[in-house]
């Protein structure tokens, strides 16, 4: 997965072997507790100044309630109505659709002012924005996988075959599943990123699936895009 998310300096790219395809950044300034990060990676290579996702806040509850009227239905229960689940790790990802049966493991940001990324020698592996909501309690959980190595696809390299209606499962630590229907999914210029829409607080338990996406730029050894799935628990 190679994607990244730039602080709002757009600060110089950490090296890494092999490019992010997840946008990452926390910039909520007005919450006074808003850090910045940026998410790297390559095709094996040095990591790539990249485009400007911007990441949800480090503290959930400060941030702006932001509703993503595109990502929900008419048929939706409302915020009281809805499913919810206790905060819970997350353990697997399984997405039958995709073949997807990957274990997570938590993503923070680094000294650098980064988003450390998941080994770089697993291709089968997720990672949760672990200061986020985690998938299933109410609010918008980050989950993010690489689309491809210099050597092979990744984990998520065919999240863009998944449509409005494919569910996918997470399997959580206290023994729970939570099940997720995909709501819509688009892919965004990173130069472009709508942030607030992408990583905007929600009443209700909602799942963000992130990588990269577009065309691979091998000058700024970067793709130009970044795919966002949204889903809903269910």
């Amino acid at each position: 997965m190679a994607a990244k998310s730039p602080s709002a300096a757009e600060p110089a790219p950490a090296p890494g072997r092999r490019r992010w395809r997840t946008a990452v950044t926390l910039i909520w300034i007005a919450a006074a507790l808003a850090a910045t990060a940026y998410l790297v990676g390559g095709r094996g290579g040095p990591s790539d100044a990249g485009g400007p996702p911007h990441a949800p806040p480090a503290v959930s509850s400060t941030a702006s309630a932001v509703s993503d009227a595109a990502a929900a239905p008419a048929a939706r229960p409302s915020a009281a109505d809805a499913p919810r689940l206790p905060r819970s790790k997350p353990v697997r990802l399984l997405i039958p659709k995709i073949a997807v049966d990957a274990p997570f493991t938590d993503l923070a940001i680094g000294r650098s002012g980064q988003l450390d990324p998941p080994p770089p020698d697993d291709t089968n592996l997720v990672g949760w924005y672990a200061k986020g909501h985690s998938p299933g309690e109410p609010g918008t959980a980050i989950i993010a996988g690489h689309v491809d190595t210099t050597t092979s696809p990744a984990v998520f390299a065919r999240l863009g075959e998944l449509k409005k209606g494919d569910r996918f499962h997470v399997t959580r630590a206290d023994g729970s599943r939570a099940t997720f229907v995909v709501d819509h999914k688009e892919s965004f210029r990173k130069d472009a990123f709508p942030s607030e829409r992408v990583y905007g607080d929600t009443p209700d338990a909602q799942v963000r699936l992130i990588t990269c996406a577009g065309a691979y730029d091998r000058r700024a050894r970067d793709y130009t895009e970044n795919l966002v799935v949204f889903a809903h628990l269910v």
